[in-house]
């Protein structure tokens, strides 16, 4: 979906495809047409954008055929589909039945890491539609913290994989036409947790292609403020490539033993669900949504929020609710101005399978009409915005 900013400008609107997971190129054709183009029918859209997520064995079929990369090129336009922005976090078996920790493998200290992302940059080029000229990818925040922070070389070994990343950038847009640029995600738990985080690695590589991607779930898990968040990184000059329209789960009073009931019904097996508090000595938290629950681990005398993408629509029952206001303060420091600071959205909703059984979609068809569902909401707040949706 495309909206003219009050600028001129077009400001795009997608949602990721990491929620039907395909670890193979017949996968992907397969999400193309099972879910979807029926997501772009139930809008009533003659063209929906797609945040298109490429695992590994994906991706290499793609680059080794050029024939199979222009077939799908060609389906994305006969379905009705368009591609500006990719995925590039999860490398691999983002559908397992566990995912947890694996999902921060390879980090960016690993040259497959930088082999994959090189790969996806060369592959969006080539699927960007014929108008549009610049694309975008988001990336794990260089790794998970550990064991990261207790290697010395680390830093040094991803700052350079980065930079070479920048070079081989630069090189595919003198030889394209195509600006590519790359987003680190901010994600709690990782060695880049905040966007605070992000300037000094960003600073270091100093590149206008090595920019941010802003995921709202993530931002809100930290407590972040996002005009806070957005005015610090606008001063270190640091461009946000893209942006995950995305909610966390918010525990207003998790001391009460309803709100910890209704909590561990969002504790599951697939992904990892980072649980923090903001406390008078700073940000306190657990690696997943069970230890806080069960344990002692967090302070409970204020607020808690986990990382469960949770749709933005239809946010859980009390006594739970979504961060949904921050993603609205987000949008509109970032759309809502005299220019955008982002140019591309992308809806990332990728737990719905993940949700407690009573609110999970059990067809397919129940889950394009959830997806058509955020993505509406997203585009009227676009809209309220000051944006024109195009046709």
């Amino acid at each position: 979906m495309r909206f003219r900013h009050p600028d001129g400008s077009t400001v795009h609107l997608a949602y990721c495809t990491n929620v039907h997971p395909a670890e193979t190129l017949d996968g992907v054709r397969a999400q193309l047409r099972d879910h979807c183009e029926p997501v772009r029918k139930r809008l009533g859209r003659d063209r929906l954008g797609i945040g298109l997520w490429l695992a590994k064995d994906a991706a290499r079929t793609l680059i080794d055929d050029p024939a199979q990369l222009r077939s799908l090129r060609a389906e994305l336009d006969r379905r009705g589909l368009e591609v500006v922005t990719l995925n590039g976090f999860p490398y691999e078996g983002f559908g397992a039945e566990e995912v947890k920790y694996r999902v921060y493998k390879p980090d960016w200290t690993d040259p497959e890491r930088l082999a994959h992302t090189t790969d996806l940059a060369r592959l969006l080029a080539t699927l960007l539609p014929d108008d549009v000229t610049e694309g975008t990818i988001s990336t794990l925040p260089i790794a998970w913290r550990t064991p990261y922070t207790d290697d010395p070389q680390a830093a040094r070994t991803a700052h350079t994989a980065l930079t070479t990343l920048a070079e081989r950038l630069d090189v595919l847009a003198e030889l394209t036409g195509k600006s590519i640029r790359i987003g680190l995600e901010p994600e709690p738990g990782c060695t880049v947790e905040t966007t605070a985080d992000a300037i000094a690695p960003l600073t270091a590589v100093g590149h206008q292609r090595i920019g941010i991607c802003i995921d709202t779930c993530h931002l809100a898990t930290s407590f972040e403020d996002p005009g806070t968040a957005l005015d610090a990184l606008a001063a270190a000059g640091i461009p946000v490539a893209k942006t995950q329209l995305s909610a966390a789960l918010h525990a207003e009073h998790p001391h009460l033993p309803e709100v910890r009931t209704a909590l561990a019904a969002f504790a599951e097996p697939r992904f990892l669900h980072q649980t923090r508090t903001r406390t008078t000595h700073g940000l306190r938290g657990t690696d997943d949504l069970d230890e806080a629950v069960t344990g002692q681990a967090l302070p409970d005398g204020t607020p808690w929020r986990a990382h469960f993408h949770v749709p933005l629509h239809a946010p859980p029952a009390p006594p739970l609710t979504s961060t949904l206001p921050v993603l609205r303060a987000a949008l509109t420091r970032l759309v809502g101005g005299a220019r955008p600071l982002t140019r591309h959205l992308e809806v990332e909703t990728y737990t719905w399978q993940a949700l407690p059984a009573e609110l999970r979609p059990r067809t397919r068809p129940q889950l394009a009409d959830g997806i058509a569902a955020e993505l509406t909401l997203a585009r009227d707040l676009l809209v309220d915005l000051g944006l024109k949706e195009l046709p």
